[in-house]
């Protein structure tokens, strides 16, 4: 904060030894001293309150900016959506041929297949004896 090198403090020591006096010194120090404390404290307490809204107003801009990008996002998706509704609610068609055949497998049943190729696997030995006798019949 100040230059003040040990000559000026040994200086300044003499010059309040000599003004105050040595039955006084000790208790004005300690008076100093505590004027120097609540000092230091009082400006560390106003750079933690500048550094607080410093971060405030970062966080603010950060989150205007994250609501604008969502409400963007939002506003198209809205905007797609209401522009598929308009597009399947012309005439109750569906507008598209890829549509239309999406459309039509979804609306037929599926039917299960069986596997005619595979043989089932016997899994004792009585049945493997079994499979076998029928095999060679």
């Amino acid at each position: 904060m100040f230059d003040i090198g040990f000559i000026e403090i040994i200086i300044i020591s003499l010059v309040a030894l000599i003004v105050v006096g040595p039955e006084r010194l000790p208790g004005v120090a300690r008076t100093l001293g505590h004027l120097l404390g609540r000092a230091r404290g009082y400006v560390n307490g106003i750079k933690t309150d500048i550094h607080n809204e410093m971060r405030m107003d970062e966080l603010k801009s950060l989150h205007t900016s994250v609501n604008e990008t969502a409400q963007s996002i939002e506003d198209s998706v809205r905007q797609e959506v209401d522009q598929i509704k308009t597009m399947t609610d012309v005439e109750g068609k569906v507008p598209s041929p890829v549509l239309a055949e999406t459309s039509a497998e979804a609306n037929t049943p599926v039917q299960p297949t069986e596997p005619s190729s595979q043989k089932s696997v016997p899994n004792s030995g009585e049945q493997k004896h079994k499979a076998i006798e029928e095999e060679n019949k």
